[in-house]
């Protein structure tokens, strides 16, 4: 299987009177297809971590490697070009245009890549039947529920078909229902479209959905644990490595999956 992340010695420092050091000798891969959840403690570093991913930010030293390229090398509308085409993004509080319907928002990209309409128009019904929203097209992003907003942004970052799937907390602000609907949709993307997938989140619940955990503490990789065959145990493992940290998980444990 090829690499479609390879994440060496990264560092990140943010300078200033006294310098912040964010992420410290981070190494790791992620293989084409799997989707990994990247946990912590508040601060830990996950964001910044998600940020450099994203090619949002650089590394102060270190390199990121997406798919065998190094969005560092690229100028501005390479960049632009690569991030719209590879990496599709959902944010915890969804980045739709208000004023736009559901369809206008999901085929934003292609828009902006001049895709076809024919084109544009297949794959917008491929994307809004994978996600159940075929009825909701027509309709303005305010008069939708925050589990069909968040599924319309889930929409829109798969249909350029990109190689990677940034999330960042996708279920942080959704009830349990919405929470467990727009994991169903990312794991089913994984699953049968074979996207890679990195989930950064602090639930437990939507951390139990991914094939592999990588648990990062004060800006260092402190562990990493990979799901076998049962939901259930991984769940429970989870929440085993967050209370040995003292996060407050007790309350946690009784959740049914």
């Amino acid at each position: 299987m090829n690499n479609m992340l390879e994440v060496a010695n990264v560092e990140k420092i943010y300078p200033g009177k006294v310098a912040t050091r964010a992420l410290h000798a981070i190494r790791f891969t992620v293989q084409q297809g799997q989707f990994v959840g990247i946990m912590g403690p508040s601060g830990s570093g996950k964001t910044t971590l998600l940020n450099l991913v994203s090619t949002i930010d650089k590394p102060s030293s270190g390199t990121v490697i997406i798919n065998g390229q190094d969005p560092q090398r690229m100028n501005k509308n390479e960049l632009a070009r690569f991030r719209r085409q590879q990496l599709g993004f959902v944010f915890q509080d969804f980045n739709l245009m208000d004023t736009l319907t559901v369809e206008e928002n999901i085929v934003l990209p292609l828009t902006l890549d001049h895709v076809k309409l024919d084109e544009m128009d297949k794959r917008l019904a491929k994307a809004a039947a994978r996600l159940g929203i075929e009825d909701i097209l027509s309709k303005r992003v305010y008069e939708i529920s925050g589990g069909q907003r968040q599924r319309t942004a889930i929409a829109r970052a798969i249909i350029a078909q990109p190689s990677l799937i940034l999330a960042d907390e996708p279920t942080g602000s959704l009830d349990s229902r919405s929470s467990r609907q727009v994991m169903e949709s990312l794991a089913s993307i994984n699953r049968v479209d074979a996207t890679t997938v990195l989930l950064v989140t602090h639930d437990p619940l939507a951390a139990s959905y991914c094939d592999r955990i990588l648990f990062i503490k004060d800006g260092e990789l402190a562990g990493e644990i990979q799901r076998g065959e049962s939901r259930q145990a991984f769940f429970q493992q989870i929440i085993d490595t967050l209370s040995s940290w003292g996060g407050q998980t007790d309350e946690l444990s009784s959740i049914r999956l």
